[in-house]
């Protein structure tokens, strides 16, 4: 028993730092909610919205900090802004002209990224760049603590007690619309928390990995289960495990927290993609032909035969 208190004493000992417990909390916090919203992003199949959405985030970044320095809640505002500017832009510049809405999401995101790198050279504090788009997670302070901490909470409620219209507008839109739901508003909705979990994620992972966190989880819960619940707190348990196991591996192979956060979760990404029970491309070679298409071969070789029916007898 003593290698095990060994092991475990091993195991905490990074924890005794203060840094590493604000750390602790940001992963499990931001883990565990953006791995529940990343089931609604995925099953909306707006993966790639989000993708744009974590880079439009840029600019009110930047803007942000040449106004009010790296204050946490500067950077929200200014990010929220941006990404939400881009989103609706898009749908705006799509419904008046013949543009398609995701044309016009990928024009406004990439012209957004390459505006906010333009606008970090003139902030009134010295940014490195590699600081907005990895994020360090060991630099998180008490405000971005509280953010994480308010993000958790409003996107967990708000999904929690809308999530029957949510659902009807996720899998029919026409059966949500007669059903009295505002589709534009959920859409909208889901939208805003997008861009505040991506937000929330900033000083974690920064915006380029935050992605991961919304969209890997989620996707390998997908891979496990075909209830809408499984998915939804597995995704989130799952994001929660993956970031705050790639913290503590982070800390001691001494590697930079977010990539080993997102590399993690490709490992179960992986591991679903190949073993998966139902989905997995193993266990498809090893069933062979599922017993649906055995039966439905069965009755096309049946069909134009006169099978009598027992009891009765045939007539001539």
């Amino acid at each position: 028993m003593n290698w095990l208190f060994h092991f475990l004493s091993l195991l905490v000992e990074p924890f005794s730092y203060s840094f590493m417990q604000r750390a602790l909390l940001s992963c499990a916090l931001i883990g565990f909610t953006n791995g529940f919203l990343g089931t609604f992003i995925i099953l909306r199949r707006q993966a790639l919205l989000a993708d744009a959405l974590s880079h439009s985030l840029l600019p009110g970044l930047a803007l942000a900090a040449m106004i009010v320095g790296l204050s946490p809640g500067g950077l929200l505002l200014g990010g929220l802004i941006a990404a939400l500017f881009v989103a609706l832009g898009a749908q705006v510049m799509a419904r008046n002209s013949r543009l398609k809405e995701e044309t016009a999401v990928a024009s406004l995101y990439i012209i957004a990224f390459a505006l906010g790198i333009v606008l970090i050279r003139f902030a009134k504090v010295k940014v490195d760049l590699t600081h907005f788009l990895f994020g360090n997670i060991l630099g998180v302070g008490n405000g971005d603590l509280w953010i994480a901490y308010g993000a958790a909470f409003l996107t967990l409620a708000t999904l929690v007690l809308f999530q029957r219209p949510l659902l009807l507008t996720l899998f029919d839109v026409t059966v949500a619309q007669a059903s009295g739901v505002r589709v534009r508003w959920v859409e909208t909705g889901l939208l805003a928390l997008t861009v505040l979990g991506l937000v929330a994620s900033l000083q974690a992972v920064g915006v380029l990995l935050s992605l991961g966190l919304l969209i890997i989880p989620a996707a390998t819960s997908y891979l496990l289960t075909d209830s809408f619940n499984r998915m939804l707190w597995g995704g989130a348990f799952l994001g929660m495990i993956c970031a705050v196991g790639g913290l503590v591996i982070s800390f001691f192979a001494n590697i930079p927290s977010g990539p080993c956060i997102v590399m993690l979760m490709a490992l179960f990404l992986g591991a679903a993609y190949l073993f998966s029970p139902r989905y997995g491309v193993l266990f498809k070679l090893i069933r062979g032909r599922h017993y649906h298409e055995e039966s439905l071969e069965r009755w096309e070789g049946h069909q134009g035969h006169d099978h009598q029916v027992p009891g009765k007898e045939s007539k001539p």
